[in-house]
């Protein structure tokens, strides 16, 4: 399978594992990598030095190509990119800021810089301060969300009909079904968050693993837009924001209730109470937990089965 993406990152398949805080460590990562797509790190929820541990322990585990998402409003920002120039990381996802910020820097050290969008307006700000490709988001994904609330399969051919750089699609795909609908679309490749987040590699806790493979249709919603949209599993906590919102809270108000390191708690210690649980719509699909490798075998098999099936009728 040769298209855009896969010779932009030297890979064999186009599948893009998500950079999520909290689910994405070296394991996942190279598990990702070894498979044939493309593993990521996450560093939003890495300290600069764990960081770099990451970076150290996935180079020894492949010697295929890997990445680092960086979510841009992140602190030590400054910090984290001067230990991906200075481990020769050679491709960094971007994303939460302005692409402007770090890209040409990035350039200069000879790296691939993508950059995560949930719009057409700045999927055009990206292509215009030169990243080599834009991943576009739908509402339908986990974790820190757009705010526009446009469906992936919406969003897809919009960006695909204004943009002249490589695009992958993202939000709500965790098959090969997914996977060849939003090709058609025209993406070039896909990026997969939640299925990857039920993987045996995954460095997110047992308990909410178990938890995605349980959800069901309606189980996650999306809130917090006035701080920065995010799609959650309901919970405890979930239930508590909601009856805050009925006393038409302030700002303040809403950073009180949510505290610091609740995503934390939730998705790596593993309260489901407490805990903010991050995950996206499609986790109504996703049944079990699985080594990456596999999920990456089964979406691949999938994609061509379905797309033989098309050339068929």
């Amino acid at each position: 399978m040769k298209n855009k993406i896969n010779q932009l990152f030297n890979i064999q398949y186009p599948i893009i594992q998500a950079g999520m805080i909290w689910n994405s460590g070296w394991r996942l990562a190279s598990a990702v990598s070894n498979a044939g797509g493309l593993g990521l790190l996450g560093a939003g929820s890495m300290y600069p030095e764990v960081l770099r541990e990451h970076i150290q322990k996935c180079k020894k585990a492949t010697n295929k190509p890997f990445g680092v998402n960086v979510p841009m409003l992140y602190p030590n920002i400054e910090e984290i990119i001067q230990i991906i120039i200075e481990e020769d990381v050679k491709i960094i996802f971007t994303s939460a800021g302005n692409p402007k910020t770090h890209t040409a820097r990035l350039k200069e050290n000879n790296s691939i810089v993508v950059h995560v969008v949930s719009s057409v307006k700045f999927a055009l700000k990206a292509q215009d301060a030169g990243v080599d490709a834009v991943v576009a988001e739908g509402f339908e994904a986990g974790g820190h969300n757009g705010r526009e609330e446009t469906t992936t399969f919406t969003l897809i051919p919009m960006v695909k009909d204004q943009l002249d750089i490589p695009l992958i699609a993202a939000g709500g795909i965790a098959n090969g079904k997914g996977m060849l609908a939003a090709m058609i679309l025209g993406a070039d490749g896909v990026q997969v968050g939640s299925r990857f987040v039920a993987s045996e590699e995954s460095s997110a806790h047992i308990k909410f693993k178990k938890k995605v493979a349980e959800a069901q249709e309606g189980d996650t919603f999306l809130t917090l837009k006035e701080l920065a949209p995010v799609r959650l599993l309901k919970n405890k906590f979930s239930d508590d924001l909601l009856a805050l919102y009925k006393t038409n809270p302030s700002k303040e108000e809403l950073l009180d209730l949510l505290g610091r390191a609740r995503a934390k708690k939730g998705m790596f210690e593993g309260d489901l109470e407490e805990g903010e649980l991050e995950i996206g719509q499609i986790a109504g699909l996703i049944n079990e937990i699985k080594p990456a490798a596999d999920i990456v075998k089964e979406m691949i098999a999938e994609f061509e089965l379905e797309k033989l099936k098309i050339a068929m009728f």
